[in-house]
């Protein structure tokens, strides 16, 4: 299977996909932090180059809920966010049979603009992953992805939420955790054979 994560610099769920034979390609404005197969470009450049799976994880930055606040103290933020939902449906609505956009919660105005809901959300502690961070799932072609092993609720910690300030926050908070990753490579990578529909 032919696997394009977007927006993809960490190369996590790249590697999941390849680990088990698929030919997995990241791409991202940034170079890869890992080796492997990586298109640094606009990932809009490389859509039509006959995929069979997506998997994204566009910017959040004014998209979600936590900072929604932000619209009102600093009204640029508004334009910012139309661009933002505009890039985030190129990627929902792309020509590719199987897709996944993934982000965190979004806010009213955002969701208004994607033109839907998301399908589902899960959480790092339902695959192996002893933290929190609610992620949405919208699909397109593909299954609800199954918690693999659920963590105690006890045992889980907010480390994303409580990430201290520093110049990389925001890559630190981005990277999809590997629970996740090889749960999407496992159950959406054999679509075809388990024949889910």
């Amino acid at each position: 299977m032919r696997v394009l994560v977007a927006c993809e610099f960490s190369g996590i769920v790249r590697d999941a996909f390849a680990s088990r034979g698929h030919d997995a390609w990241s791409c991202d404005l940034l170079p890869s932090e890992r080796k492997g197969n990586h298109i640094q470009c606009d990932v809009r450049e490389v859509l039509d180059d006959n995929w069979d799976l997506m998997i994204a994880h566009p910017p959040c930055t004014y998209l979600c809920n936590s900072g929604v606040r932000w619209l009102y103290e600093r009204p640029e933020r508004w334009e910012k966010m139309r661009e933002a939902t505009e890039f985030f449906r190129t990627l929902l609505n792309a020509p590719i049979e199987r897709i996944c956009v993934e982000n965190p919660i979004p806010h009213k105005h955002a969701l208004r603009l994607i033109g839907r809901k998301y399908d589902q959300i899960i959480q790092p502690y339902q695959f192996g992953e002893p933290y929190s961070k609610a992620t949405c799932l919208w699909l397109k072609n593909l299954p609800f992805l199954k918690p693999t092993r659920i963590i105690p609720k006890t045992e889980v910690k907010h480390q994303v939420a409580r990430e201290p300030a520093s110049a990389d926050r925001w890559k630190k908070r981005s990277r999809t955790y590997k629970g996740i990753a090889e749960a999407m490579a496992e159950q959406w990578g054999e679509i075809d054979k388990n024949r889910w529909w």
